[in-house]
């Protein structure tokens, strides 16, 4: 299910930047051809859920973001913003994934698709917003000592 889940997020991040540079129309992604390139190898349900989630909640989503960021979000590379969206989204809406699954997950695609270093900077976006959305379950992890970013879900 993690690498299902992985390819599913990965799908959207390529739809949502196609959708925040080619206009404002859900219906004009390809959604085909991001479903075929993926092999068959996703998870077609949560694909079609965290797309349908961050285009119909981007303004909330943008909200959040907006007070961690260090610059305007039309600023932010197109891709680390759909990074940033899909992060924010999972964080808010879907509690059954452990924050470090969330971040991890996100760094992930930011250190195949993003800018060189825009990996450090999703992560240190990402670790703020969890602090603000899940500040008990930040503040357990941290009293456990978890350090590293926990791997798939």
């Amino acid at each position: 299910m993690s690498r299902a889940r992985s390819a599913a997020r990965r799908c959207v991040m390529q739809a949502l930047y196609q959708w925040q540079v080619g206009g404002p129309h859900a219906e004009d992604i390809d959604l085909d051809f991001l479903l075929e390139k993926s092999g068959g190898r996703l998870d077609r349900e949560y694909f079609k859920a965290l797309l349908g989630e961050v285009i119909g909640q981007v303004d909330a989503l943008d909200e959040l973001l907006s007070p961690v960021l260090d610059r305007p979000l039309k600023e932010v590379d197109p891709v680390e913003r759909a990074i940033l969206r899909i992060g924010v989204c999972e964080l808010k809406c879907h509690p059954e994934i452990p924050f470090r699954v969330v971040i991890n997950e996100a760094v992930e695609i930011a250190k195949d698709y993003g800018a060189e270093h825009g990996h450090k900077y999703i992560n240190g976006i990402l670790d703020r917003i969890a602090l603000g959305l899940r500040p008990d379950e930040v503040k357990a992890a941290t009293k456990r000592g978890e350090n590293g970013r926990a791997a798939g879900a």
